[in-house]
């Protein structure tokens, strides 16, 4: 890990205009900078640096951050990879922390596992090359597959001797320890003898490289078969190596996929190869198995766009259309180009240079909705109840798409081409995204339960339960008399019961004289049950005015709003972050957003250290989720003309901190309890809860309780506020 201090004088030196300007042509504008931004295709310049602020921001695509995180977009680079890059740049010496004895153990473990990795690579490369049984049987293999021997140096291609342990005798007499040879899967021991024996003896050798080019895992292939023995044998997965985020040739590829903003998906390790040897070098293999949601977040940081080459074997095909799904999903454009019949991405590679096999794909090339529907169609000729199989199976395709207008198209595309009315499709598709939707939340919720469950047992040493009973949504009867009561009956919704998630504790309030709601309400029956439907929807009503309090907490945490006198008659300076941390904790709130929550709680781990500036504390955190919401928090998209700054004086959100944080934490408390009024109306028709009179009376005493803290905080909002 790097110390905060080497950290400091990396951003300290690092200027955002000129390291954004290596990548980035800028022409100043007013006080900013602007330039096309090099994250996406535009014409019009949208990517903004302001110098002062030390930010940048793509205002079309969303992508920016401090200087760290820009080279972490560009380069592909991780945090501290990013601030090396950062500290070389200029030329300063990085300092890392001391880690704990656990840190360095796992450290330890995995750059011993890269270091094993790397002897069995060069290992093998050296006898390939060099011995006499690799140049007659690996590399005699590989020329005869057409491949030249600059690329079979460039993918460092190897060979395994036809010995049991030669790698591992290799192995220890150099002094590399048993035990990372078994992790790293290069070996294994015998259950009968427990000796040390080579997984891959035999066999010529394909490496896995990660995006910085370290190898994790290798690929072995068997030369001579008479079907006992896999024609494939690969690394298991380990500590460094995890199949399903990992695709071969991505090392090789990832500079020519994001220059032609598009990525070729093969399956194998020889088509990767033949590819690039007929100069396609944006390709890359999932290594024969169905594409994961991993590989597609990888590919995905690099382009939008995938064409997939399949091969003319009509069950390959079909096995593998089940896993795209997944891309359309993350609203990537897929593109299908079915090759010639017996060709493979390897064999077409042999026959065509980069030009030909270029055009082939640009001439063959389909949407992939286009092409499933083509191809199923095949299959279900006048059959009508295969058709309508087909039919579902093309919606449910359809239905994963996220964007609106690339939907709308598919679905009149295929209207066409199935023959269905469109609005019949478009029905069909609604459903499918509203069930989706519905059994995400379920899930959701479901896991949420059994975690609270888990939690409340363990606090509580109560053993699990064997089963969990199901809570089934009833109707809504006419409610039972209400009596006792001074304030009127509340309106009641159509549509029945609903799940109802648990009110969030509310709070007193010394200046409007009620007290704490927690102290005179019994928990009612569906505390506890999470979150719902309903409160999904509302969430975004308090969730708008937290981005507004965080603005200040972020912008401006440290900064001294007032001075107050302690029981002991000492002063002491109350800040921003501090105020808006005791003020909730005084009304027994917290900030939902978990996000929120934590940046607030870090805020106050270390407000009084010295120097401490929360803006810089969270341009710079290691977490890049923490460091781009505050720089969205932190980003402005406008600013003032010329001519208002001139001819006005504008005050600043910095200049009346005492009077704009106490209305946003006000504002935020109002939509919380506004809120909560609308899950007690909402619970009001739960039928369990309709047809128990003391029940209902106990719901109806925290709606009484809960709109008189409402006019209470109205009051206090003033005439910005108006109640209906």
């Amino acid at each position: 890990m790097i110390d905060q201090a080497t950290i400091d004088r990396i951003l300290d030196a690092a200027q955002i205009v000129d390291v954004v300007s290596e990548f980035v042509t800028l022409k100043r504008a007013g006080v900013n900078y602007k330039g096309l931004c090099p994250f996406h295709n535009e014409k019009t310049p949208s990517f903004v640096v302001s110098p002062s602020k030390g930010l940048c921001k793509c205002f079309s695509c969303g992508k920016g951050g401090n200087v760290v995180h820009f080279i972490m977009e560009h380069e592909q680079l991780n945090y501290y990879e990013a601030l090396k890059w950062l500290a070389n740049k200029y030329h300063i010496e990085v300092k890392e922390r001391e880690l704990s004895d656990e840190e360095k153990q796992a450290q330890n473990d995995r750059e011993s596992m890269f270091v094993v990795n790397d002897f069995a690579n060069n290992y093998f490369q050296n006898l390939l090359h060099n011995h006499i049984d690799g140049q007659s049987i690996g590399l005699a293999y590989f020329r005869q597959r057409g491949f030249r021997d600059d690329i079979i140096r460039k993918f460092q291609l190897g060979y395994s001797l036809n010995e049991r342990d030669a790698l591992a005798k290799e192995a220890k007499r150099k002094g590399f320890k048993e035990e990372f040879l078994e992790k790293t899967g290069l070996c294994y021991r015998r259950d009968n003898d427990g000796q040390l024996r080579d997984r891959f003896w035999g066999r010529v050798m394909f490496p896995v490289h990660t995006l910085s080019g370290k190898v994790i895992a290798f690929g072995g292939r068997v030369l001579k078969t008479d079907g006992k023995v896999a024609k494939y044998v690969n690394s298991p997965e380990s500590e460094i190596y995890h199949k399903s985020n990992e695709l071969y040739g991505i090392y090789f590829a990832k500079q020519a996929i994001v220059r032609d903003d598009r990525c070729f998906l093969v399956e194998g390790y020889t088509d990767v190869i033949s590819m690039h040897q007929a100069g396609i070098e944006n390709v890359v293999a999932s290594s024969g198995t169905s594409l994961t949601s991993g590989q597609i977040r990888l590919i995905h940081r690099f382009t939008n766009n995938i064409t997939v080459l399949y091969d003319g074997d009509g069950a390959g095909i079909k096995a593998s259309i089940r896993g795209i799904d997944m891309l359309l999903e993350e609203g990537m454009n897929i593109k299908v180009v079915l090759l010639p019949d017996g060709e493979d991405p390897d064999s077409f590679a042999r026959k065509h240079n980069a030009t030909d096999y270029k055009a082939y794909i640009n001439s063959h090339e389909v949407d992939f909705i286009r092409f499933k529907t083509n191809l199923l169609l095949e299959e279900v000729g006048n059959d009508p109840i295969k058709r309508a199989g087909l039919i579902g199976d093309i919606v449910r395709s359809i239905s994963v798409i996220p964007e609106n207008i690339v939907r709308s198209v598919y679905i009149r595309e295929c209207s066409q081409l199935l023959q269905v009315e469109e609005k019949l499709l478009v029905q069909e598709v609604n459903k499918l995204m509203m069930r989706t939707k519905e059994e995400k939340q379920a899930a959701a919720e479901k896991q949420r339960q059994r975690e609270a469950a888990k939690a409340e047992r363990a606090q509580q040493n109560v053993p699990a339960p064997d089963g969990e009973v199901p809570v089934e949504l009833l109707g809504s009867p006419a409610p039972p008399p209400m009596e006792g009561l001074d304030v009127p009956p509340p309106p009641m919704e159509e549509g029945g019961g609903a799940s109802i998630p648990p009110p969030s504790v509310p709070f007193p309030s010394e200046e409007s004289g009620v007290n704490n709601l927690a102290e005179h309400s019994t928990p009612l029956p569906w505390e506890g049950q999470g979150e719902g439907p309903l409160f999904n929807k509302q969430k975004k009503a308090y969730h708008d005015k937290e981005v507004l309090l965080m603005q200040q907490v972020v912008r401006y945490g440290e900064r001294v709003m007032y001075a107050m006198e302690d029981e002991d008659g000492t002063s002491r300076e109350v800040t921003v972050a501090e105020h808006v941390a005791s003020d909730l904790a005084v009304d027994s709130l917290e900030l939902q957003d978990p996000m929120h929550r934590r940046m607030l709680d870090e805020v106050m781990q270390r407000i009084h250290d010295a120097g401490f500036v929360a803006s810089r504390y969270f341009f710079s955190h290691p977490d890049p989720q923490v460091a781009r919401l505050a720089a969205d928090l932190s980003s402005d998209r406008y600013q003032l003309s010329k001519y208002h700054s001139r001819s006005q004086k504008v005050v600043t959100d910095e200049e009346r901190l005492c009077e704009l944080v106490p209305h946003l934490l006000t504002d935020l408390k109002l939509a919380i309890v506004e809120d909560e009024l609308k899950q007690v109306l909402a619970a009001l028709q739960d039928r369990t809860i309709m047809t128990d009179a003391a029940r209902y009376m106990e719901v109806m005493k925290r709606y009484k309780d809960l709109s008189e803290v409402q006019r209470a905080i109205a009051k206090r909002a003033g005439d910005r506020v108006v109640l209906s």
